[in-house]
């Protein structure tokens, strides 16, 4: 039931493009003690479905430029594939620090750095 509650959280924070492994990832790995390579995997893994819905229901509203998406998608695919050929190289306590990095860095520039008008 909790892993249920928690994709559940992870799915609406995904569909919001807010992007739902910042929550899976520690949920997963502190609340049911599962690895960090492993809440990395199954994170990107629950992102495919979740990922197909918004971007549909987001394609519709006419929130998509197929062409910049396309051109995203290339250097996406390239970084996912280095990315996940060092980060299971990486000790699990690394990667979780790493991990834990990145999560203050991004709040942190939520909160002080960018910008409060909305760009629409």
């Amino acid at each position: 039931m909790l892993v249920t509650l928690i994709g559940f959280i992870a799915g609406i924070l995904s569909g919001l493009a807010v992007g739902g492994g910042t929550l899976l990832v520690p949920a997963l790995v502190f609340l049911t003690g599962i690895t960090q390579h492993t809440a990395q995997g199954v994170s990107l893994l629950s992102f495919i479905p979740t990922a197909l819905v918004a971007v549909i229901t987001h394609y519709r509203q006419g929130n998509v430029r197929p062409r910049l998406a396309g051109y995203l998608i290339i250097g996406t695919v390239a970084g996912a594939v280095i990315g996940s050929m060092a980060a299971v190289n990486i000790p699990a306590p690394v990667l979780r620090k790493i991990f834990g990095v990145f999560l203050m860095t991004m709040g942190v520039y939520e909160f002080c750095c960018k910008s409060k008008t909305p760009s629409k």
